[in-house]
């Protein structure tokens, strides 16, 4: 090799090594960490955005300690269709409580135990500055549908990025900001 081409493999040995110590140094947040109440709004699209546009929602998330776990509660205010200057407006809220289980960062769901049932089966993990929640439906068909909610703390708030898959295929994807506003 020519001192020239080890010149420029330098920088790019440097960055590979600088991205490796800084994964491997990297921790996962600690639950308590997420806790807090955050509002924003996002954008959600669909498969079929390209021809019917997207619609906006505003978000309230609450996250915070439920013995010996903790809780997640949001709320989805979604407008779209009907009148431009009136559109429809829907209000969704969930909640789900959350325990530990024998694995670090993973948890899992009170209540939602069965894919089969009307709240699925349901968990949450904590990567690095992530939280996500999973939840799966199996449906009457035999199909099933994952949602899968992914709360990253960043800043002043967090960034969610939902993600809603039905027998492998997308069909719906949120992208909001949300600032806290409380513990």
């Amino acid at each position: 090799m020519t001192r020239f081409s080890l010149r420029l493999l330098a920088p790019a040995v440097a960055l590979l090594l600088a991205v490796a110590n800084t994964s491997a140094s990297a921790q996962d947040l600690a639950k308590e960490a997420f806790y807090g109440h955050f509002q924003g709004s996002g954008v959600a699209e669909n498969s079929d955005s390209l021809y019917f546009g997207v619609t906006v929602r505003d978000l309230d998330v609450r996250i915070g300690a439920e013995a010996p776990g903790f809780f997640v509660e949001w709320t989805s205010v979604i407008r779209g269709g009907g009148d431009p200057g009136n559109p429809d407006v829907k209000r969704r809220t969930a909640r789900m409580s959350f325990v530990p289980s024998a694995e670090p960062g993973i948890f899992n769901a009170t209540g939602a135990r069965d894919p089969r049932g009307a709240s699925g089966l349901g968990w949450a993990s904590i990567s690095g500055q992530t939280l996500s929640v999973h939840v799966m439906r199996i449906t009457d068909s035999g199909g099933y549908v994952i949602q899968t909610y992914d709360r990253t703390l960043e800043g002043t708030g967090m960034r969610l990025q939902f993600v809603n898959v039905a027998n492998g295929e997308p069909r719906r994807q949120v992208d909001a900001r949300l600032v806290k506003v409380g513990n």
